[in-house]
Formats: structure tokens, sequence, C-alpha cells
């Protein structure tokens, strides 16, 4: 029995790894599954996407459709189109796609136009903010969705009010967290660490790239020198997004920046060792250190011995909260309210002014030490598995 993974962005592979792994154990043993993991190529520069498949010890994809970049309707035709073509060629019984991204919604359309049905790793998640193109992808997922593994009572309760049936609701846990928890002993400081000086928790963690913080040049220098006042002098380690470094090059007189682009997807993939590991001062905000984007057991080595984490990602949110880290998170919704209701995160909002009071709260040790959601216990993908033994047999 074939079911396809999904794969096409960073977080995707997070959060596939531990499905990968449970399923190859359980062939070992007997199971009826076979997979094939299907990579969209949405996320296509080796810097980005080649050293999460090559740390985290996910085999080479089975498939790589290549879409490249283009815009959201372009990337989610292309996906289609390419997705559709392999199923017509060799059907598989399932389509199994995780998190929010472009390929998530565009392969489960083409599945499910095709017969095949879908599971959704992470259904049930929601921001209600309507302007984020992640809302809109998991809102058209779910309205097709067979069956949902999910990571919180939020998410069963968001399904329950959209009329789904109980018996199609995997309350599984969170992938994301098997991959870190299987992976803490491994975390390695970044080739900078020794070079900058950096001591456990006297260093800040920000990443920026939602186009409300970061388009117009004028609201991202504002946050950033909010940042850098907030920050009383410590380092704030700053791996740029290929969007925000953009916006800095143009904007605040940043040359050097050209080594954080994406390179073209036929570019020879570089390994862990090669990722370029200089640091760059902001010329206005001399405490604020940019680095080029960094591989998974680099970045989650800065978040666990980092003050506290400046962000607008929502996945980051939840290995903070694990970590036990303060996270400061700017916007002014989330699709993990487990993570402000119950583990360290806060919601900070847009605007720079609140950054502040904020940064004073953290520093005063006026932050809530947080707790860990139930199931975010390591075991995720073999519940994951048990349960797709079940549904595809049907």
């Amino acid at each position: 029995m074939l079911i396809d993974i999904i794969a096409g962005a960073r977080p995707n592979f997070m959060k596939i790894a531990p499905i990968i792994r449970a399923l190859e154990a359980r062939a070992v043993a007997g199971g009826p599954l076979r997979y094939r993991l299907v990579h969209t190529g949405q996320h296509y520069d080796a810097r980005l996407s080649g050293a999460f498949f090559e740390q985290l010890g996910i085999p080479a994809p089975d498939v790589n459709l290549e879409v490249g970049s283009g815009t959201q309707a372009e990337q989610t035709a292309a996906i289609m189109v390419g997705y559709e073509r392999l199923l017509l060629d060799a059907p598989s019984r399932l389509c199994l796609v995780v998190g929010d991204v472009t390929s998530t919604m565009a392969c489960a359309i083409a599945a499910q136009k095709l017969g095949v049905p879908v599971a959704h790793v992470e259904g049930g998640i929601r921001s209600g903010d309507w302007t984020m193109p992640e809302e809109i992808n998991r809102m058209v997922t779910d309205s097709i969705t067979n069956w949902f593994f999910t990571t919180s009572d939020f998410a069963n309760a968001n399904l329950r009010r959209a009329g789904v049936d109980e018996e199609r609701i995997f309350f599984v846990g969170n992938t994301m967290i098997d991959t870190l928890l299987a992976h803490l002993d491994r975390l390695q400081p970044p080739g900078f660490w020794n070079e900058l000086g950096l001591q456990a928790g006297e260093y800040l963690v920000m990443t920026l790239h939602r186009p409300a913080n970061v388009d117009q040049a004028a609201t991202l220098e504002r946050m950033l020198a909010a940042i850098a006042a907030g920050a009383r002098g410590l380092p704030v380690l700053f791996p740029v997004h290929p969007r925000t470094a953009k916006v800095i090059a143009a904007t605040l007189g940043t040359q050097a920046l050209s080594s954080f682009q994406p390179a073209s997807r036929h570019s020879a993939p570089r390994t862990v060792t090669e990722a370029v590991t200089a640091a760059q001062y902001l010329p206005d905000f001399p405490n604020i250190l940019m680095v080029e984007p960094q591989p998974y057991l680099e970045f989650n080595y800065l978040v666990k011995h980092a003050k506290a984490v400046i962000t607008d990602s929502g996945g980051i949110t939840e290995e903070t909260t694990v970590l036990g880290v303060p996270c400061l998170t700017l916007r002014d919704t989330t699709e993990r309210p487990e993570t402000v209701s119950i583990g360290t995160n806060a919601l900070i909002g847009t605007d720079p002014a609140k950054l502040g009071p904020a940064l004073d709260r953290l520093f005063a040790g006026d932050w809530p030490r947080g707790g860990i959601p139930p199931l975010w216990d390591g075991r995720t993908g073999e519940r994951i598995v048990a349960a797709l033994e079940g549904v595809v047999a049907r």
C-alpha cells in the first residue's frame, strides 16, 4: 500500500522526518505501508533545503517536481500540474500533506480531483487572519481532507466547529517536537559561535519574514531599531530570510547581503560544512548581527541557549515552548495558541512601540516559565503511522 508524503518547504522537512522514521521502522516489522517522498521544489535552494535533509536523516526524494520560485498562483499551478502527472503515471493510495505551505494545498487539490484521499498533518490549525497565505492554504486543505492529524485541543475544536466527524480526527501531537527531541543531543554551535564570543543566555535570536514586518522598509527599520535598543547591548543573532535580505540590501545601505540570496535550484548542493559562517553588523544597529539562514542543528542550538527569541514564525514558537525559552512573537494572531496559553510565547503585535515594554519584562525576569502541551512527547510519528495503517486499509 503506497502513500505519498509531500514536502515542499523547510518547515515540511522537520515535520516529515519522524513520519518517515516510523514508517521505516514499521516496514522492518512487517507493516503494510510503503511511501514515496515527493519534493515539490517549492524551496529549492540547497543552502535552505539540502542541509535539512542531510542533518535530519531524510532520504533523497523519490520524485522532485522542481517547481522553483514564482507568484502564489504560479507555484500552485506548477505543483498541481506536476503532481497530477505523477499520480496519472503511478497512482498512490493516499496523499499525506503536512503544515500549511503552498505545496500542502496544491497537492491536496490535485489528489482529491483524481480520487486519491488526503491526510493532513497539523489539520485544524487556524489563526483567523486571512491576510496570511498560510491561513488560506490551511482552510482550503482542510475543506477537502479525509483524515486529520492534530497537534492540540485548539485544532480539534476548530475542526469540530467546522462539522468534521470525530472519527476523522486523530489527536496525535506534534511532529516538529518529535524532530526536536530526537536531535537535542546533536545540536551544535554554528561556526561563528567562538568567533563572536557568544555565551549561553547572553544573546537574543531574531527571525523576521512576514510581509507585514519586512516588506515596507520604514516598518522594518523601526522594528530593528526597537529590537536593538531593547536588547540592552546584548548581541541579537539575525539569520536573514531571503525576503528580508532584499529589503535590507535595498534600503539600509548593506551590500554584502548578496550571499544570503537563494541560489538557482540547478546549483550544486552545499553540505553543512560549506555554509557561510561570517556575521555582518547592520551599520545603524551594531548589536544586530546578520548571518545566513542556519541549518537545523545550528539554528536550534542558538535557540536553546538564547536569553529569548524574537520572531514572526509560528513553528519557532513551538520549539521555544518545549525548550523553555522566552519567545516574543511579532504578530497580532497565532495559529498556535497553545504556545501562549501553555508555553513560553507572548504575542507582542506588529507595533514596534510594544517591543520595549515586552523586553523590559523579559530583563526583569517577569516571564512565564510555561509548560509542554499534551502529546508533545516525541512519539507523534508513531501514532500517525499506526492510524494510517488503519485508514489506508479501509
